[in-house]
């Protein structure tokens, strides 16, 4: 077959003439096509090995081999970024309410004022938006709106206030020093959807003048959403205070007054009680002394209006006010006691049987009578008593 191949390559294709020839004929009458030759060529195998193959591939190129080779698509979720500043508004920014902006403002927040008095002076040398009206503020739709006004004014500034300029998802808060009072006020006025927070920060520019530090700062998320975007503002806007290091302490608003009226209230009116007192520095101030000055000081630094507010908005002053005075009469009837006792020991006990003094002088009827007092009367008369007593 192979000589048969050469045999029609050295003839190349034949003509009709030359195949009538016999002696010439490998397949008399027979003309061959080559092209169909061409489809029986055996295909070359491949190589098994290679002489020089190329270098394999360092592991820093088959990383950027592999990244190039993974196609980007526009519809690709974007890297998270970080979220927007807060944006606080604070309506009534007088000493608490610059005091708490300071604290918004070195966690990173924005802060926007609004107030009866004039601040504009102040907002701009600190960095704060100022506005002379919360209609005003309420149009830049902050994510939280503050209110730092005092206690008796608050209801006047809550109902004022317009809230259909604001977002139907925003928070309302305070900072009230009570707390069931601006509860059941923002339930009843605030729309539906917005958010309530009612916090208590236990300390002021004074105590927390050199941080917040362990500082409590109490709260109670009235009517917060359980998630979505208003659940975030609120955990981003109690950060704020957790960032300043204070004590977190979550509670109701009807417990936190319980507790208040037994702390805050008591201490503010002996506070106010002994600076009625006119006390003043002496040159031999005792340590116990030094103190009572100096909460003299912090408590009537504060207006008379928060104290008469802590009075008038917290159901439980009034008893503890009681208890206060019932305590303050337990005290002097135990002076009076003991000192009923000094008179008794001075005047009556020293007569003999007979109704003789130790001197030979006759006991005085009055000395006579208290020697019959009853325990139950000792204290009504003990203070005629010190009057009448010549050795006192």
């Amino acid at each position: 077959m192979a000589s048969s191949l050469r045999h029609f390559a050295g003839l190349g294709c034949f003509s009709a003439a030359a195949s009538s020839s016999a002696s010439t004929s490998f397949l008399p009458g027979y003309a061959p096509d080559f092209c169909v030759f061409v489809a029986l060529r055996p295909i070359k195998p491949p190589a098994t090995a290679v002489a020089n193959p190329p270098a394999s591939p360092s592991p820093l190129e088959e990383e950027h081999r592999q990244q190039a080779a993974v196609p980007w698509h526009s519809d690709d979720p974007p890297a998270p970024s970080v979220p927007a500043p807060l944006r606080v508004g604070i309506v009534g920014f007088g000493n608490f309410g610059q005091f708490i902006a300071g604290g918004v403002q070195r966690q990173g927040h924005t802060v926007l004022a609004a107030s009866r008095t004039d601040y504009s002076a102040y907002c701009a040398q600190h960095g704060i938006r100022f506005f002379r009206s919360v209609d005003a503020l309420c149009e830049e739709q902050p994510d939280v709106l503050l209110i730092c006004s005092s206690i008796l004014s608050t209801e006047s500034v809550v109902r004022a206030i317009p809230f259909h300029k604001l977002r139907p998802d925003t928070i309302v808060a305070d900072v009230l020093s009570v707390k069931e009072f601006p509860r059941n006020l923002l339930l009843e006025v605030l729309p539906p959807g917005f958010g309530i927070i009612c916090t208590h920060p236990m300390f002021g520019p004074e105590s927390g003048k050199h941080g917040w530090g362990k500082l409590p700062f109490v709260f109670d998320k009235v009517r917060v959403a359980d998630d979505g975007d208003q659940a975030a503002t609120c955990d981003r806007f109690l950060s704020i205070f957790e960032q300043e290091g204070c004590r977190m302490v979550e509670m109701s608003c009807a417990e936190h007054d319980r507790y208040a009226a037994g702390s805050q209230f008591i201490t503010h009116t002996i506070g106010r009680v002994l600076s009625q007192l006119n006390l003043s520095s002496t040159p031999i101030n005792t340590k116990g002394y030094e103190t009572l000055l100096q909460l003299t000081q912090n408590t009537v630094s504060d207006s008379f209006d928060l104290y008469y507010g802590l009075f008038m908005y917290n159901i439980n002053a009034t008893e503890q006010l009681d208890r206060l005075e019932m305590a303050f009469e337990k005290v002097r009837q135990m002076l009076s006691g003991r000192l009923h006792d000094f008179i008794r020991k001075q005047i009556v006990e020293r007569a003999d049987p007979s109704g003789k003094l130790a001197n030979g002088r006759s006991s005085s009827p009055a000395a006579h009578h208290l020697s019959t007092l009853t325990e139950e009367n000792k204290t009504r008369v003990s203070p005629a008593l010190t009057l009448a007593s010549p050795t006192l």
